[in-house]
Protein backbone atom coordinates (compact mmCIF):
# COMPACT_ATOMS: atom_id res chain seq x y z
CA UNK A 1 0.00 0.00 0.00
CA UNK A 2 1.50 3.48 -1.21
CA UNK A 3 0.80 6.53 1.12
CA UNK A 4 1.19 9.82 1.05
CA UNK A 5 1.47 11.99 4.20
CA UNK A 6 0.46 15.81 4.21
CA UNK A 7 1.57 17.10 7.61
CA UNK A 8 3.59 20.60 8.34
CA UNK A 9 4.76 19.70 12.03
CA UNK A 10 7.90 17.48 11.38
CA UNK A 11 7.82 15.05 14.52
CA UNK A 12 3.87 14.74 14.09
CA UNK A 13 4.90 13.06 10.18
CA UNK A 14 7.40 11.34 11.47
CA UNK A 15 5.33 9.84 14.40
CA UNK A 16 2.77 8.74 11.62
CA UNK A 17 5.31 6.97 9.59
CA UNK A 18 6.25 4.93 12.33
CA UNK A 19 3.10 3.96 13.09
CA UNK A 20 2.40 3.30 9.93
CA UNK A 21 5.43 1.04 9.23
CA UNK A 22 4.84 -0.60 13.15
CA UNK A 23 1.33 -1.60 12.26
CA UNK A 24 2.21 -2.62 8.47
CA UNK A 25 6.25 -3.02 7.24
CA UNK A 26 4.92 -3.34 3.60
CA UNK A 27 3.19 0.45 4.26
CA UNK A 28 5.30 2.65 1.50
CA UNK A 29 5.28 6.54 2.31
CA UNK A 30 5.83 7.56 -0.69
CA UNK A 31 6.51 11.00 0.30
CA UNK A 32 5.87 13.38 3.20
CA UNK A 33 4.80 17.11 2.01
CA UNK A 34 3.65 20.50 4.17
CA UNK A 35 1.90 22.98 2.01
CA UNK A 36 -0.90 23.23 0.03
CA UNK A 37 1.17 24.47 -2.81
CA UNK A 38 3.22 21.53 -2.82
CA UNK A 39 0.57 18.89 -2.39
CA UNK A 40 -1.07 20.18 -5.49
CA UNK A 41 2.00 19.80 -7.28
CA UNK A 42 2.25 16.29 -6.03
CA UNK A 43 -1.62 15.19 -6.98
CA UNK A 44 -0.64 17.04 -10.62
CA UNK A 45 2.75 15.32 -11.62
CA UNK A 46 2.85 11.73 -9.94
CA UNK A 47 0.78 9.22 -9.25
CA UNK A 48 -1.40 9.33 -7.03
CA UNK A 49 -1.04 7.12 -3.94
CA UNK A 50 -3.25 4.47 -2.48
CA UNK A 51 -4.22 6.41 0.86
CA UNK A 52 -3.62 10.08 1.53
CA UNK A 53 -3.18 11.09 5.16
CA UNK A 54 -3.69 14.68 5.40
CA UNK A 55 -3.54 17.11 8.21
CA UNK A 56 -5.97 20.19 7.86
CA UNK A 57 -3.85 23.58 8.74
CA UNK A 58 -0.77 23.48 7.05
CA UNK A 59 1.79 25.84 6.46
CA UNK A 60 0.34 27.75 3.84
CA UNK A 61 -3.45 27.92 4.45
CA UNK A 62 -6.26 24.89 4.92
CA UNK A 63 -6.11 21.61 3.10
CA UNK A 64 -9.08 21.87 1.38
CA UNK A 65 -7.95 24.23 -0.70
CA UNK A 66 -6.17 21.22 -2.35
CA UNK A 67 -9.24 19.21 -3.25
CA UNK A 68 -10.70 22.81 -5.17
CA UNK A 69 -7.76 22.90 -6.94
CA UNK A 70 -6.59 19.61 -7.95
CA UNK A 71 -8.52 16.21 -8.96
CA UNK A 72 -7.92 13.50 -6.05
CA UNK A 73 -8.07 9.78 -6.66
CA UNK A 74 -7.62 7.94 -3.41
CA UNK A 75 -9.30 8.15 0.00
CA UNK A 76 -8.53 10.25 2.68
CA UNK A 77 -7.74 10.10 6.54
CA UNK A 78 -7.73 12.85 8.16
CA UNK A 79 -5.14 13.69 11.22
CA UNK A 80 -5.33 16.57 12.75
CA UNK A 81 -5.68 18.93 16.20
CA UNK A 82 -8.90 20.39 15.73
CA UNK A 83 -11.92 18.96 15.60
CA UNK A 84 -14.15 21.78 14.44
CA UNK A 85 -13.34 20.69 10.53
CA UNK A 86 -15.13 17.02 11.16
CA UNK A 87 -17.98 17.99 9.13
CA UNK A 88 -16.40 19.45 6.46
CA UNK A 89 -13.62 16.48 6.22
CA UNK A 90 -16.40 13.91 5.73
CA UNK A 91 -17.89 15.59 2.77
CA UNK A 92 -14.46 14.09 1.03
CA UNK A 93 -13.98 10.87 0.62
CA UNK A 94 -12.81 10.57 3.87
CA UNK A 95 -12.42 7.16 5.84
CA UNK A 96 -11.45 8.35 9.00
CA UNK A 97 -10.56 11.50 11.10
CA UNK A 98 -7.92 11.02 13.53
CA UNK A 99 -7.15 13.69 16.46
CA UNK A 100 -3.58 14.50 17.24
CA UNK A 101 -1.84 12.72 19.33
CA UNK A 102 -2.71 9.54 17.09
CA UNK A 103 -1.98 6.84 18.36
CA UNK A 104 -1.27 2.96 17.22
CA UNK A 105 -4.97 2.19 18.63
CA UNK A 106 -6.45 4.71 16.46
CA UNK A 107 -4.27 4.06 13.12
CA UNK A 108 -5.14 0.24 13.05
CA UNK A 109 -8.89 1.25 13.79
CA UNK A 110 -8.28 3.69 10.70
CA UNK A 111 -6.28 1.17 8.09
CA UNK A 112 -8.54 -1.95 8.80
CA UNK A 113 -11.38 0.60 8.26
CA UNK A 114 -9.72 1.69 4.53
CA UNK A 115 -8.89 -1.72 3.96
CA UNK A 116 -12.95 -3.33 4.74
CA UNK A 117 -14.16 -0.67 2.47
CA UNK A 118 -11.41 -1.33 -0.31
CA UNK A 119 -12.18 -5.63 0.02
CA UNK A 120 -15.62 -4.76 0.09
CA UNK A 121 -15.77 -3.11 -3.52
CA UNK A 122 -17.08 0.37 -2.66
CA UNK A 123 -13.82 1.35 -4.64
CA UNK A 124 -15.66 0.12 -8.08
CA UNK A 125 -15.50 2.31 -11.14
CA UNK A 126 -18.40 4.04 -10.62
CA UNK A 127 -18.26 4.62 -7.25
CA UNK A 128 -14.40 6.26 -8.10
CA UNK A 129 -16.03 8.33 -10.52
CA UNK A 130 -18.53 10.08 -8.21
CA UNK A 131 -15.49 10.61 -5.93
CA UNK A 132 -13.86 12.53 -8.88
CA UNK A 133 -16.72 13.89 -9.61
CA UNK A 134 -17.03 15.41 -6.36
CA UNK A 135 -13.57 16.99 -6.50
CA UNK A 136 -14.25 19.22 -9.44
CA UNK A 137 -15.34 22.93 -9.15
CA UNK A 138 -18.78 24.08 -10.42
CA UNK A 139 -18.22 26.36 -12.98
CA UNK A 140 -22.05 26.67 -13.11
CA UNK A 141 -22.58 28.33 -9.78
CA UNK A 142 -22.15 31.62 -8.33
CA UNK A 143 -18.63 32.08 -7.21
CA UNK A 144 -18.71 35.64 -5.87
CA UNK A 145 -21.15 38.67 -5.10
CA UNK A 146 -21.46 42.28 -5.49
CA UNK A 147 -21.64 44.19 -2.44
CA UNK A 148 -22.10 47.72 -1.31
CA UNK A 149 -21.59 49.39 2.02
CA UNK A 150 -21.96 53.34 1.93
CA UNK A 151 -20.14 54.40 -1.56
CA UNK A 152 -18.23 51.86 -1.86
CA UNK A 153 -18.88 48.36 -3.73
CA UNK A 154 -16.72 44.87 -3.53
CA UNK A 155 -16.69 41.71 -4.51
CA UNK A 156 -17.40 38.78 -1.61
CA UNK A 157 -17.05 35.13 -3.01
CA UNK A 158 -18.74 32.23 -1.60
CA UNK A 159 -16.13 30.54 -0.15
CA UNK A 160 -16.69 33.49 2.59
CA UNK A 161 -20.15 33.27 2.84
CA UNK A 162 -21.53 31.70 6.05
CA UNK A 163 -25.47 31.71 5.11
CA UNK A 164 -28.32 33.72 3.59
CA UNK A 165 -31.05 34.62 5.54
CA UNK A 166 -34.87 36.22 4.81
CA UNK A 167 -36.80 38.63 7.12
CA UNK A 168 -40.20 39.49 5.58
CA UNK A 169 -38.75 40.40 1.95
CA UNK A 170 -34.91 41.56 2.55
CA UNK A 171 -32.48 38.52 2.19
CA UNK A 172 -29.06 39.02 4.17
CA UNK A 173 -25.78 37.70 3.09
CA UNK A 174 -23.80 37.01 6.44
CA UNK A 175 -19.88 36.72 5.82
CA UNK A 176 -17.90 33.61 8.26
CA UNK A 177 -16.23 37.55 9.72
CA UNK A 178 -19.97 37.80 11.34
CA UNK A 179 -20.33 41.09 8.59
CA UNK A 180 -24.16 41.23 7.59
CA UNK A 181 -25.05 42.53 3.80
CA UNK A 182 -28.42 43.16 2.27
CA UNK A 183 -28.70 41.93 -1.35
CA UNK A 184 -30.86 41.69 -4.21
CA UNK A 185 -31.51 38.43 -4.57
CA UNK A 186 -34.58 36.05 -3.08
CA UNK A 187 -33.94 32.57 -1.39
CA UNK A 188 -35.40 30.97 -4.68
CA UNK A 189 -33.21 32.64 -6.89
CA UNK A 190 -29.94 31.73 -4.75
CA UNK A 191 -31.00 27.92 -4.35
CA UNK A 192 -30.69 28.08 -8.47
CA UNK A 193 -27.33 30.21 -8.36
CA UNK A 194 -25.26 28.29 -5.38
CA UNK A 195 -23.69 25.38 -5.58
CA UNK A 196 -25.60 22.62 -4.04
CA UNK A 197 -23.07 20.79 -2.60
CA UNK A 198 -21.62 23.41 -0.32
CA UNK A 199 -25.23 25.19 0.26
CA UNK A 200 -28.41 24.05 1.80
CA UNK A 201 -32.22 25.91 2.15
CA UNK A 202 -32.48 24.53 6.08
CA UNK A 203 -35.84 26.07 6.11
CA UNK A 204 -38.02 28.81 4.28
CA UNK A 205 -35.66 31.96 6.00
CA UNK A 206 -32.33 30.76 5.60
CA UNK A 207 -29.46 29.11 3.32
CA UNK A 208 -25.80 27.80 5.04
CA UNK A 209 -22.52 26.79 3.68
CA UNK A 210 -21.82 23.55 4.84
CA UNK A 211 -18.54 25.05 6.43
CA UNK A 212 -20.76 27.04 8.95
CA UNK A 213 -22.11 24.19 10.45
CA UNK A 214 -20.66 24.00 14.52
CA UNK A 215 -22.94 21.59 15.65
CA UNK A 216 -25.89 19.88 14.64
CA UNK A 217 -28.49 18.78 17.61
CA UNK A 218 -31.50 16.89 17.40
CA UNK A 219 -34.84 19.46 18.07
CA UNK A 220 -38.11 18.45 19.38
CA UNK A 221 -40.93 16.95 16.88
CA UNK A 222 -38.33 15.22 14.91
CA UNK A 223 -36.27 18.30 13.51
CA UNK A 224 -33.04 19.24 14.11
CA UNK A 225 -31.25 22.71 15.36
CA UNK A 226 -28.13 23.60 13.81
CA UNK A 227 -25.54 26.10 15.49
CA UNK A 228 -23.77 27.91 12.91
CA UNK A 229 -20.72 30.26 12.90
CA UNK A 230 -20.38 33.83 11.69
CA UNK A 231 -17.42 35.56 13.37
CA UNK A 232 -17.47 35.73 17.28
CA UNK A 233 -20.78 35.21 16.99
CA UNK A 234 -23.09 32.17 16.96
CA UNK A 235 -27.13 31.51 15.33
CA UNK A 236 -29.20 29.11 15.77
CA UNK A 237 -31.23 27.75 12.51
CA UNK A 238 -33.83 24.54 12.75
CA UNK A 239 -34.31 22.41 9.94
CA UNK A 240 -38.08 22.09 8.41
CA UNK A 241 -39.35 18.27 9.71
CA UNK A 242 -39.97 17.91 6.01
CA UNK A 243 -36.58 18.57 5.14
CA UNK A 244 -34.43 16.67 7.65
CA UNK A 245 -34.06 13.44 5.58
CA UNK A 246 -32.84 15.45 2.88
CA UNK A 247 -30.35 17.33 5.00
CA UNK A 248 -28.59 14.13 6.16
CA UNK A 249 -28.34 13.45 2.81
CA UNK A 250 -26.75 16.37 1.95
CA UNK A 251 -24.64 15.73 5.18
CA UNK A 252 -22.70 12.75 3.82
CA UNK A 253 -21.82 13.62 0.36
Amino acid sequence: MKVLIIEDEPLAAERLKMLLHHFDPSVQVEDVIDNVEDAVEFFNTRPHPDLLFLDIELADGISFGIFSKVQVHCPVIFATAYDQYAIEAFRLFSIDYLLKPVTAEAIARAINKYRSVTQSAVLSKEVLDMIRASHKPHPGYKNRFLLKTGTRMFFKDTSDIAYFYAVDKTVYLVTKDGNRHTIDYTLEKLQELLDPAEFFRLNRSLICSVTSIKEIKTHFNSRLKIALKAGAQTDEAIVSRDRVQAFKAWAEL
